[in-house]
């Protein structure tokens, strides 16, 4: 979902400024919901951002390679790219996986980062660009700058809207009565990134205390950590596991977001709300939040550390939940 995210803004300034182009996606099937398609429309803006999605399992297919469904999947996949016939294709993601589905396209123009995040992807690039920015979202624009021939302006991304999703938040949030709310996250892609359950419980209480409706969100696998998180709150919140839709629905509606790194995050701040950042072995200033509002906790020890622990990083047990509700309570337009 970051990835995506992080590559929107690039995306919806391209779509902007040149609403006459054809622009296609090749996206995993379980985020599809983020690019606003034929069945859904971007809020305020009548075209869609991608007027093509290409379905790519590329994670099953890696998990299954011998397969004949893969093997099968690999060769409409490629043929599905190839037949569309695009002039250039953009890697966005710097991954070798990426540069790849960029070639079977055969485009007159594979373009990518001078320095992708997979080292080995600029070598499947026709044009490596060189990027200064920090951020990724800063590095995916002026990557797009390439194919734009502008300089494109960095703008909050398009996302959908769908009538199913409001429906479902009118239902999910009748019990708030109006109140405001705000929506914590304790899931992460690993366990290293996930601040304590019972600190998460703790902001819980406090929120409840001044007035505030509490939401526990939690994606698929999560829904353990939502019950802990309520648990230890006295059980004061509402746990909601919300499809795709729902969740961006849930997002537009919140007052504020705490979440470690995760792409509930990356989406709250690409909605422009409010968020507090908890993070740990991963750079905040290249994948962190990026406009609008936001604070970000990371003690200044912590390593930039991919690896797939399940601890919590050192650094992250530092940060006290004193700190994040400093951190939320300068965030809120009342002081409170």
């Amino acid at each position: 979902m970051g990835d995506i995210l992080h590559a929107l803004p690039a995306v919806t300034a391209l779509r902007a400024a040149h609403p006459e182009w054809f622009i296609g996606w090749a996206v995993e099937p379980q985020w599809r919901g983020l690019l606003a398609a034929s069945c859904v429309k971007a809020i305020s803006h009548e075209m869609p951002i991608v007027d093509r999605l290409h379905i790519v399992p590329a994670k099953d297919w890696g998990r299954h390679p011998l397969r004949a469904e893969t093997i099968k999947d690999i060769r409409r996949t490629r043929h599905e790219l190839r037949a569309a016939r695009y002039d250039i294709c953009v890697d966005l993601q710097g991954a070798v996986r990426s540069a790849v589905l960029g070639r079977w396209a055969h485009p007159k123009r594979l373009i990518g980062e001078e320095k992708p995040r997979e080292w080995a992807a600029r070598y499947l690039f026709d044009e490596q660009i060189p990027t200064t920015g920090t951020h990724v979202i800063e590095q995916a624009i002026e990557v797009t700058n390439a194919v734009a021939h502008e300089q494109l302006p960095v703008m909050l991304p398009w996302l959908p809207v769908s009538e199913a999703a409001e429906r479902y938040c009118d239902a999910s949030l009748a019990a708030f009565d109006g109140k405001p709310f705000v929506i914590l996250n304790p899931g992460a892609g690993w366990g290293a990134k996930r601040w304590p359950t019972e600190r998460y419980g703790e902001m819980a209480r406090r929120f409840s205390e001044i007035g505030y409706g509490v939401v526990i969100n939690s994606g698929p696998g999560e829904e353990m950590l939502a019950t802990e998180v309520n648990a230890t709150s006295g059980n004061i919140a509402l746990p909601l596991s919300p499809a795709l839709d729902g969740l961006i629905a849930l997002m537009r509606r919140a007052s504020l977001v705490i979440a470690g790194d995760t792409g509930p995050l990356h989406l709250a701040s690409a909605l422009g709300k409010p968020v507090v950042g908890i993070f740990g072995p991963t750079d905040p200033a290249r994948n962190g939040p990026f406009g609008g509002a936001f604070r970000v906790l990371r003690h200044p020890e912590s390593k930039r550390d991919h690896s797939r622990r399940a601890e919590p990083e050192a650094g992250l047990l530092t940060i006290s939940p004193d700190e994040v509700w400093s951190a939320a309570m300068e965030l809120f337009p009342d002081g409170r």
